[in-house]
């Protein structure tokens, strides 16, 4: 019989041992001391708990559990002296069932892995959504990470224990992530579709409007009509739009104090029209992709608000409001240079110049709007009145290494960077690299370099503030002529545009002054700048109370990545919810990844964020 959590708490300090037993290989003292904390809310607060205690442990009781594990497909494996759960895991994973080819590469790089970090490789076998790696899978990361720093590769072992010690616990608590993994196939599903040129690689690309982008668009509608929304359509910028519509007029809702675990919605009749009056809360994400990139990046907050709806109507339940879910056409800007088409286009800001842009193909945005089938005529209708919505909320991977490293599922987002963008050229003296004295260059390319030091230098004071300079060109460079010419591109975020104008104004001088001081001169050209869109105090608060009820410990934090709540920010009320990455948060990546149990979590949360909304209607 499955263990619960009331069983877990009641029991004496040895059964509750015994009832958590080879959930950390060979090191009891973990689940010991996370048992001091008792009782716990949920299974989320008990993970949590076990983290804090390694966390807290230092450096040397982490390495000798990292030892504690054993090779994957190693010694103990052959000699069939691994732990039950062990032996389970890396008989799923197909690691005893490897070919003699197989096991000798394995066996180098367990060899090669030991020497380099003292301790064995770790990997959670069963992967992100718990059902298991294939040995293809676990030997590219067992290439990949054995080339990694020590320090990073220290914690990702133990990430992973953690990961691994998750999974056994379900399996001790009968508990299965269904939501999440529901999510979890639905991105992997669409990810199928690739634009030519990427897909034959099996790389993920999915730009505006081409086939794969619109077969995309025309899956998520139809997954939409399965889980019950009532109207769905395809825009007029390619959005896909579902609508589940709110009770009907006169039927209440009763809701009490969202607390503990997030229960069922409360029992409605399905309605098949729109309740005259009635606002909506409107969610969603974008489901375009940049070049070779992830499958969450923005479909993550497609997929969690309709796994939401598909339970609502499965138990026939509606909400005093109704739910709008946008998937949006395009937000990477990878085919032309507008941004933002999807989300702009609800707030009003489509700029009808846009039409001319061409890509890289000379086909113009208009011409592949109509190709499509879209009506450019219709764009201006797409926009939204503020008044028949309640606001704005997204779900979306961090797309960085935050909650990773602190090993937290969710965390919230207290605002969207501002950010302004420049390319810009700096222009001195080419010469000869043997006979040109190092105190009478011009170096135009030494005069950038320093200006990328002391923009690193000038954001770190600031904490949250960020620069980078992503694009770095000597045009012409020669290795024996000292560059005459360098240009550069500059992107500078900070989460309040007081602070995001200070580091520009900051970082500008610093050119002019670095400029007139080598004698070069130089060129700047402002390309992009987005004013911060910090989170309503009201919604981030109800998705703070929803971390805090599913056990969550809260984290605030910025986002530094532009997002389509930026561009809602500007008509509504708006605030996000972060999903932890595995891989370090990598995104823009095919790496890109996150557990099933934690978007099951971000499927909870946003079920209480519902609840509460239910219950303050």
């Amino acid at each position: 019989m499955p263990l619960t959590l009331e069983q877990l708490n009641a029991a004496p300090l040895p059964e509750a041992l015994q009832m958590l037993d080879g959930l950390y290989e060979h090191s009891p003292w973990i689940a010991e001391r996370a048992l001091a904390q008792r009782p716990f809310a949920s299974l989320a607060q008990l993970k949590h708990a076990m983290t804090r205690v390694l966390d807290d442990a230092g450096r040397e009781p982490q390495i000798g559990l990292i030892r504690a594990h054993p090779e994957l497909a190693g010694k103990a494996m052959v000699s069939q002296t691994l732990t039950a759960e062990s032996t389970n895991e890396q008989t799923q994973a197909g690691l005893t069932n490897c070919t003699p080819e197989e096991f000798a590469h394995i066996q180098q790089l367990n060899a090669a892995y030991n020497a380099r970090f003292g301790f064995p490789f770790i990997l959670a076998v069963r992967g992100p959504r718990g059902t298991g790696l294939t040995k293809a899978q676990i030997i590219a990361a067992f290439e990949r990470r054995v080339h990694g720093h020590p320090d990073f590769e220290l914690q990702e072992c133990l990430r992973n224990i953690h990961r691994i010690a998750e999974i056994r616990l379900n399996d001790k608590f009968g508990f299965e992530p269904v939501d999440g993994q529901r999510v979890w196939d639905w991105q992997e599903t669409l990810a199928q579709h690739s634009d030519p040129g990427y897909a034959e690689k099996g790389q993920l690309t999915v730009t505006y409007l081409t086939d794969a982008h619109r077969a995309c668009a025309q899956r998520i509608g139809h997954w939409m009509k399965d889980c019950g929304f009532d109207e769905i359509e395809i825009d007029a910028v390619g959005n896909v739009v579902g609508r589940y519509h709110p009770a009907p007029e006169g039927e209440g809702f009763a809701a009490g104090p969202p607390q503990g675990e997030t229960r069922p919605l409360g029992g409605q009749r399905p309605a098949q029209r729109r309740s005259v009056g009635a606002r909506y809360l409107i969610t969603g994400s974008h489901y375009d992709t940049v070049r070779n990139g992830g499958k969450y990046d923005g479909r993550l907050g497609i997929f969690v608000p309709m796994a939401c709806v598909q339970k609502l109507h499965a138990a026939g339940q509606r909400l005093p409001f109704g739910i709008e879910v946008v998937g949006f056409a395009e937000e990477e800007g990878q085919r032309y240079k507008a941004t933002f088409l999807g989300s702009g286009a609800l707030t009003g800001h489509f700029d009808p110049s846009w039409l001319d842009q061409k890509d890289a193909d000379g086909i113009t945005l208009r011409e592949a709007m109509q190709h499509a089938g879209l009506c450019v005529d219709d764009i201006p209708k797409l926009r939204r009145d503020p008044a028949q919505y309640l606001g704005f909320v997204e779900v979306h991977i961090e797309q960085g290494p935050v909650l990773n490293e602190l090993n937290l599922p969710l965390g919230i987002v207290t605002s969207i960077n501002g950010s302004v963008r420049y390319v810009g050229e700096v222009t001195g003296m080419a010469s000869h690299a043997g006979t040109t004295p190092m105190d009478r260059r011009r170096d135009a390319a030494c005069a950038v370099a320093e200006l990328m030091l002391y923009a690193e230098q000038r954001a770190a004071q600031d904490g949250d503030s960020v620069a980078t300079v992503g694009m770095l060109q000597v045009p012409n460079g020669s290795i024996n002529v000292v560059p005459g010419s360098c240009r550069f591109s500059l992107d500078l975020r900070a989460p309040t545009d007081a602070r995001r104008d200070a580091l520009v104004r900051d970082v500008l001088a610093k050119l002019h002054e670095i400029c007139e001081r080598r004698g070069v001169r130089h060129t700047l050209e402002e390309t992009m700048r987005a004013a911060a869109a910090p989170s309503d105090p009201q919604w981030q608060a109800r998705w703070e109370a929803a971390c805090t009820a599913l056990g969550v410990p809260l984290h605030r934090m910025p986002s530094g990545a532009g997002h389509d709540a930026m561009k809602l920010h500007e008509i509504m009320p708006q605030a996000m919810l972060f999903v932890r990455g595995e891989n370090s948060g990598i995104s823009h990546n095919p790496l890109e990844s996150t557990t099933a149990d934690d978007m099951d979590l971000a499927v909870q949360a946003f079920d209480h964020l519902l609840l509460q909304l239910a219950r303050d209607s």
